[in-house]
């Protein structure tokens, strides 16, 4: 087509030519996928948009960022199964463990970055109807006869193992024995009209569809629920709660498989970043950074809260002891 134009201006042509075939490649974006738990996609959404915006002001280079969302467990789940994860953020670190131990992600992950690798944390509280109605103040009320008690699948979500080791944990922390904390979580299950899958899916139960007395949640879903709902409720924080950790981590074979392990290692170490840790407490997460943490003193109160290390030796050993297959939470679902 172009021998019958002049040489110099068929040389210039074929340049133009070549040029444009190599565009495409030039502009085309690095693509990462965060997979994390039910309720922390708005954070993230806001969170990527930030990071986006200073990957490209830092390196020139453009950075497309995809999320996943659901019941913690079954996320860690679907990245062993094949899900092409970059990062993990998590709500416990049973389910990045969970991860590792199917090679994916090396051991050591959780000492790679500050704070056991959790750049933000939050507390289960109780969400309740407007005045509260039912009185609730702590977790012995919510074993009543009579209360309705919205708490995810503990089986699937990390929110609604919290909860339970929260109930658990309350009654150990003020002198009670295994055998009374076994009883009061018994209790609190038997009043539990829906196990859904995860801490959105609770949300809706309990908030869209009207069910239940009070919700088990995290202290960060709660800005969300009224942004979405409106303010039908209100916060009730138990005297004993337990501290939940939000763990991250890269996960080494897929970013080593796609050539995306700086991007994805920057995306998480960005987490504590003072612009990062602000979008946190917006978002109702408990930033690591003290500075920021007071500066919001009034969002975050300060409450009596135990980890789960402090009381159940480690995640894997509470999830042995409690939530394996045949463990006591099967055990307490399965009595009359």
């Amino acid at each position: 087509m172009t021998t019958g134009l002049p040489a110099p201006v068929r040389r210039r042509l074929v340049a133009t030519i070549a040029l444009l075939a190599l565009a495409p490649l030039a502009q085309a974006a690095t693509t990462l996928l965060n997979v994390s738990y039910d309720v922390s996609r708005e954070f993230y959404k806001d969170y990527n948009a930030a990071f986006a915006r200073h990957w490209k002001a830092t390196t020139g280079d453009e950075l497309v960022l995809n999320q996943s969302h659901g019941g913690s467990s079954k996320q860690a789940r679907s990245v062993i199964e094949g899900l092409e994860a970059d990062v993990i953020t998590m709500n416990q670190a049973l389910d990045i463990d969970m991860v590792a131990d199917k090679g994916l992600i090396a051991a050591d992950w959780a000492s790679r970055l500050p704070d056991h690798a959790a750049p933000t944390s939050s507390v289960t509280v109780f969400l309740v109807r407007k005045g509260n109605p039912k009185g609730l103040r702590d977790w012995a009320d919510l074993a009543k006869p009579g209360v309705s008690v919205i708490i995810p699948n503990p089986k699937t979500s990390g929110n609604g193992r919290y909860g339970y080791l929260a109930a658990w944990g309350s009654v150990i922390k003020t002198g009670g024995t295994p055998a009374q904390a076994r009883d009061r979580v018994q209790k609190i299950f038997a009043n539990v009209p829906v196990l859904d899958g995860g801490g959105r899916g609770a949300t809706t139960t309990f908030a869209q569809r009207q069910i239940g007395d009070v919700l088990c949640t995290f202290e960060s879903e709660v800005q969300a629920i009224v942004e979405e709902f409106g303010n039908h409720f209100d916060v009730v924080y138990p005297a004993v709660t337990v501290a939940a950790e939000n763990p991250v981590a890269v996960v080494d074979k897929v970013v080593e498989r796609k050539g995306t392990r700086k991007p994805a290692e920057a995306y998480l170490k960005w987490l504590w970043s003072d612009e990062a840790q602000a979008i946190a407490a917006q978002h109702g997460l408990r930033p690591r950074s003290e500075k920021l943490l007071a500066q919001n003193a009034s969002r975050f109160p300060k409450v009596q809260a135990f980890t789960v290390d402090e009381v159940f030796g480690s995640w894997r050993k509470a999830q042995a002891e409690h939530f394996n297959d045949g463990a006591i939470y099967d055990q307490i679902l399965k009595r009359p």
